[in-house]
């Protein structure tokens, strides 16, 4: 595995790093290219939303902090049926978050060329997604093992936290008055709840992402909260413009003719590697 790339500049420490002490960089992507992120990326790669928001901020790193495994933790909707065999969660309402590591890594790539929407874009979105592909049931067995686990939790507890973490909120209509089943208050700009002041941070830096739609079309929002004492404000709007600019040659590589295709994870012939995926669609694409 390749090395592991930093973010902060120390680790956490519960006494010091509040979520008091927090600040936030927002970003926003054009509705032009929030609208070929929605449809035309994962359509032409098969692909979802978190896999081309993800493979962004892998990009987006590798151009900050140089080459290495991004750990990020993500949320997951925890409804997971399939893990225990009789569940039934048709009758329960909620949310029953799961919170997993994933590595992201685009070691090796011309991130250069990723940027200017060459092919490597596209190479770096296949990756990324086999990548999360490869964690079984929305990485619900990870805090099964870490929580309920004796023998793995104490590996897991072990083990150096994530410096990142990554929520993709979703699609909203914010603001409206009607036309919908309910609507946020005119003056929200983002979904949120109460925060304890005096509550540790989980992460250096907590990524938030939402689509909105507004009159103008879908936009993209981010959202990059962080902890001062542990990442520089510098850093991490570096970190938050580079994810725009890698979204944004994302979107304009899947444009390309030759641009998108099958990975692995899309066939059910398990032993064909990408190359293999790949001279296949040049020969009878």
């Amino acid at each position: 595995a390749h090395g592991r790339v930093r973010v902060a500049s120390r680790a956490i420490d519960p006494g010091r790093d509040t979520m008091s002490g927090t600040a936030v960089v927002h970003v926003e992507v054009p509705s032009t290219i929030t609208e070929a992120l929605l449809t035309t990326v994962p359509d032409r790669f098969h692909a979802r939303i978190d896999d081309v928001l993800l493979t962004a901020l892998a990009l987006a790193t590798a151009r900050s902090r140089g080459a290495g495994a991004l750990v990020v933790d993500l949320e997951g909707h925890g409804r997971e049926e399939q893990v225990v065999a009789g569940a039934d969660l048709s009758r329960t309402v909620g949310w029953f978050t799961s919170l997993y590591p994933v590595r992201l890594d685009v070691t090796g790539l011309d991130v250069a060329r990723a940027f200017s929407g060459a092919g490597e874009a596209g190479e770096a979105l296949k990756r990324v997604k086999e990548q999360l592909r490869e964690i079984p049931d929305n990485g619900i067995g990870f805090g099964m093992l870490r929580h309920l686990d004796a023998e793995g939790g104490s590996e897991f507890a072990a083990a150096v936290p994530s410096e990142v973490g990554f929520n993709y909120l979703g699609r909203f209509t914010l603001g409206e008055t009607e036309g919908g089943p309910w609507s946020g208050a005119p003056e929200s700009s983002a979904l949120g709840g109460a925060v304890e002041v005096d509550m540790p941070v989980s992460h250096a830096v907590e990524i938030g992402v939402l689509t909105e739609d507004t009159p103008g079309g879908p936009v993209l929002r981010g959202t990059f909260g962080y902890s001062p004492g542990l990442v520089p404000e510098q850093v991490v709007a570096e970190l938050a413009e580079n994810w725009i600019g890698a979204l944004g040659a994302l979107a304009g590589h899947a444009s390309a003719d030759d641009a998108g295709g099958f990975t692995p994870s899309d066939l059910t012939l398990g032993d064909l590697d990408q190359s293999e995926i790949d001279e296949f669609s040049l020969e009878f694409g």
